[in-house]
């Protein structure tokens, strides 16, 4: 029931953090405008995400543009669109994968060794996905942080960290840790069920030494006995 529990919480907290590289994918707050130096204009803020950029005005009105070219793009903004779009297909594998290999279902029937070779998978398909997260979102921080504090980056040009950066963070430790539980519960389990199963029968070692059987008299019915003087 331990295992149980842990695995159905483990599984619960990655299909969260799934969903929130989702909405960290949708998001266009990856970088957002800085008010620094004689740039303090406050009535608008700036946003840019993987996908679009946005436009906020302090009345309320928002306007997004999508991106026209995907090639003129900087490189840490193509490589988030992949891996990001990866991140959510191997998230998506990974519930499917793990509702087969979880002990509250019936998927694999008893083979209890099947199941927690499935376990083990899907808990590392969730550890590549927190990483396919954390990839972007880390590259996307550094070059913002570079050009932020590089003197040759003009100040209405320079950025800095957006909410989905954080989200992102986030999102990825929730899927490295949960995958990590739920790819330990189940293994560990079977290999001390099999422990206990060696060992279950009778113990020679400790059991007391029964007394040898008395010698029995031989004796014949078909061939008759002799004496010798």
């Amino acid at each position: 029931m331990v295992n149980t529990g842990m695995q159905l919480i483990s599984f619960t907290c990655a299909v969260t953090g799934w969903i929130m590289a989702i909405a960290v994918t949708a998001l266009p707050q990856w970088k957002v405008s800085a008010f620094i130096g004689s740039n303090i204009l406050t009535s608008e803020i700036k946003w840019e995400g993987i996908w679009m950029n946005c436009i906020y005005q302090t009345t309320g009105h928002m306007q997004c543009k999508t991106y026209d070219s995907m090639l003129a793009l900087p490189p840490d903004i193509q490589a988030a669109r992949a891996l990001m779009c990866l991140a959510i297909f191997m998230g998506w594998l990974s519930c499917t994968v793990s509702c087969c290999g979880m002990k509250c279902t019936t998927c694999a029937g008893d083979d209890r060794r099947a199941k927690a070779g499935i376990a083990l998978a899907g808990g590392v398909l969730f550890i590549l996905t927190g990483l396919c997260v954390l990839i972007p979102v880390s590259w996307t921080a550094n070059t913002v942080i570079q050009d932020f504090y590089n003197p040759n980056v003009p100040l209405m040009h320079k950025r800095e960290l957006g909410q989905a950066i954080y989200l992102g963070w986030a999102s990825a430790v929730i899927l490295m840790i949960s995958g990590a539980v739920l790819s330990s519960t189940c293994p560990l389990m079977e290999r001390s069920g099999r422990y206990r199963r060696g060992y279950i029968g009778r113990s020679f070692a400790n059991s007391p030494a029964s007394a040898p059987d008395p010698p029995k008299a031989i004796t014949s019915n078909s061939v008759p006995l002799k004496e010798y003087v």
